[in-house]
């Protein structure tokens, strides 16, 4: 009975306006501090309501009631922000409240609202916010917000001034409505009234909802209802947030296809990719040494990537879902992704290849329904054995890879003439992404340790170590190799150093040298010394990302990410002074896995003290039930690498 009056009361928030009276019950109930000890405010109802019209526009009204419960709560929602970008969306502010837990009720008028330019960083869209500056508040308190929207996130081609709101894919609607948050929510209800000759295909992801729906005047209208939702606790390293929790997708799109040949479209008819003469001078320069098809699209490939800044600036026609043309991304030399994917595909075509833009979501999984699940913009082109190969000219500045493989297991959509179906990036083998590091050196008896370190990597390892040069000016280099070394001792002392120019990627893999010493470097007893390896100290650790899970998790609720695959091997010798007796702590260990292995030995030979480890780390991606296997791999690579070496004289 209980359920069919809470469940009566949703409906009723939905169809009329609360009333004042009707607050303060509806407030003391929902609950406080006690019931939601983790929490600092409470989401006591949330209510969406979409109108869309033919168009495909959409008319979204929200009225929403947070509680406070405690002094954190009370600072957090002194001042409520809601985010636009004018280019394409229209926020309005239409009532907000404070409801005292003395039963006084505070309406704040529009001196109290206010409209800033949005900071920002690289994408100057222009974009704004609407600051409510609520005050000072106390436990107990509620803020009652109302607002309306209209529009979509990105801005497309300009048109009147109601046009310009249209969603992109002009005659259809999509949305992704998220049931979570930071905070509790008691209540939440989601409804949209559709246009009866849109159908609409949806579905619910990572839980369930209660799903109603019933005809009306020319239009269905489909509501959503999820009680008392819960933050999700965060995993370190865990998949993105849209991977794991509730949330609704829906669109009026009848399948990939349809938005696959959209996209090509839309950017043909604009005129996206039109070369000019500069450009087809520019293309006929990179390409005067080219020997082969593939050293043509790296080069191109190269040049776009390290050559157009990424920087995103509002320019009119040409934002969101259509490509700026390729003739004002080369003047300009700036661009955001799209821009510089559509550089790529203007140069190619220039050069006599078939070229394509794709969008792709870096960061989070693409569900299998055709809403617009996208974030990032990337490049295809034909091979002349017919295959179509990923390009990104965004991920790969300074990189030796032409489709970063921190982009593997990720969810793509070709922008073809005759539509494609969702696609998913291959993983990338360990083996493209190795990292190789030797240790050769002489201990005497004082726990001086001379000796030579050499490190050199591949694809995404060689990145993650390259990345440090390229983003700093060349009078940094020494030091910012000085810096990584003195993470194996504080005192070391540089003989010499050697290194390939960073700049100069497409010759090779990075490689660098150093000659050391470092006085004292093993710990001096009665007996002998104790010498840790310089392996474990952590220099170059950035190109080993593996090392930074916190192993002391036992298990896994969610799918977690690496950065890349990755394959490991370490070699260290040291020559030990005569007549020593050699005590590892740990000897060696070997966990054999599919996805994710490691073997160490220790071992003394011909007076060496001989350190070999090899690991692998077999994707990007992995599920839950992957982390006892990755994890023993971690825990050995440390382990081995951070056991003192006990040496008796």
């Amino acid at each position: 009975m209980g359920k069919r009056i809470s469940l009566l009361w949703a409906v009723l928030v939905l169809i009329i306006p609360l009333m004042a009276q009707d607050m303060p019950e509806l407030i003391e109930k929902a609950g406080d501090k006690e019931d939601y000890p983790e929490a600092h405010r409470l989401v006591v109802f949330d209510s969406i309501k979409v109108d869309v019209e033919e168009s495909g526009l959409s008319h979204v009204n929200t009225h929403r009631l947070y509680k406070i419960l405690d002094k954190t709560g009370a600072k957090n929602t002194r001042v409520i922000q809601k985010r636009y970008d004018p280019l394409s969306a229209h926020l309005e502010i239409k009532n907000v409240k404070i409801h005292r837990k003395d039963g006084r009720v505070i309406e704040l008028g529009e001196d109290k609202i206010f409209d800033y330019p949005k900071p920002a960083r690289m994408i100057y869209w222009g974009a704004r916010k609407k600051m409510i500056e609520v005050g000072r508040l106390e436990p107990g308190d509620a803020v009652e917000l109302s607002f309306y929207r209209k529009g979509f996130t990105y801005a497309l081609l300009r048109g009147d001034q109601n046009e310009k709101y249209i969603p992109p894919m002009k005659g259809h609607f999509y949305d992704i409505v998220r049931f979570f948050g930071s905070n509790p929510i008691k209540e939440m209800v989601y409804r949209v009234d559709v246009p009866k000759d849109k159908p609409m295909q949806y579905e619910f992801y990572n839980g369930s909802v209660q799903v109603a729906s019933r005809f009306l005047d020319g239009k269905i209208r489909y509501r959503f209802t999820k009680e008392d939702i819960m933050p999700i606790k965060r995993e370190p390293h865990m998949v993105a947030m849209d991977n794991v929790a509730p949330k609704l997708l829906m669109t009026t799109s009848p399948d990939w296809e349809a938005k696959s040949k959209w996209f090509y479209g839309v950017n043909e008819d604009y005129g996206s990719f039109e070369s000019n003469e500069a450009i087809d001078k520019k293309v006929d320069e990179i390409l005067k040494d080219a020997n082969s098809e593939m050293d043509s699209i790296s080069q191109l490939t190269h040049w776009v990537a390290d050559n157009i800044r990424y920087s995103g600036l509002s320019m009119g026609e040409g934002e969101g879902y259509t490509l700026h043309k390729g003739s004002m991304t080369f003047e300009d030399r700036c661009g955001v992704c799209k821009d510089k994917a559509g550089m790529l595909v203007t140069m190619l075509r220039a050069a006599g290849f078939e070229s394509y833009a794709a969008m792709t979501m870096a960061g989070s999984r693409i569900e299998d329904i055709p809403a617009d699940q996208f974030n990032h913009s990337v490049t295809l082109v034909r091979l002349s054995n017919g295959e179509l190969k990923l390009l990104d000219p965004t991920w790969v500045p300074f990189v030796r890879e032409l489709w970063s493989s921190a982009e593997q297991q990720q969810n793509y959509l070709p922008g073809l003439p005759d539509g494609a179906d969702l696609k998913k990036t291959p993983i990338s083998p360990p083996e493209n992404h190795y990292v190789k590091m030797k240790v050769n050196g002489s201990l005497n008896k004082r726990g001086d340790l001379t000796g030579k370190f050499y490190i050199t990597a591949e694809g995404q390892s060689d990145a993650a170590i390259r990345r440090g040069f390229v983003r700093s000016f060349r009078r940094e280099w020494d030091r910012k190799i000085k810096k990584e070394m003195m993470k194996i001792h504080p005192d070391i002392k540089f003989e010499d150093m050697q290194y390939s120019n960073p700049y100069e990627y497409q010759k090779g893999p990075i490689e660098i040298t150093v000659d050391f010493t470092i006085p004292s470097y093993a710990f001096k007893t009665q007996k002998g010394l104790i010498y840790s390896p310089v392996c474990g100290k952590g220099a170059f650790k950035s190109a080993m990302a593996h090392l930074n899970f916190d192993t002391s998790m036992e298990k896994r609720e969610f799918a977690f990410r690496d950065r890349c695959s990755r394959e490991v091997n370490i070699t260290e010798k040291i020559s030990l002074p005569a007549n020593v007796d050699v005590e590892p702590t740990t000897k060696d260990a070997e966990n054999k896995g599919e996805i994710a292995s490691f073997k160490g030995d220790i071992d003394v030979q011909n007076k060496k003290l001989i350190i070999d480890l090899h690991g692998k780390f077999g994707k990007r991606v992995y599920k839950a039930e992957e982390w006892p296997e990755f994890r023993a791999a971690v825990k050995s690579h440390k382990k081995i690498s951070r056991s003192p070496i006990i040496i008796k004289f």
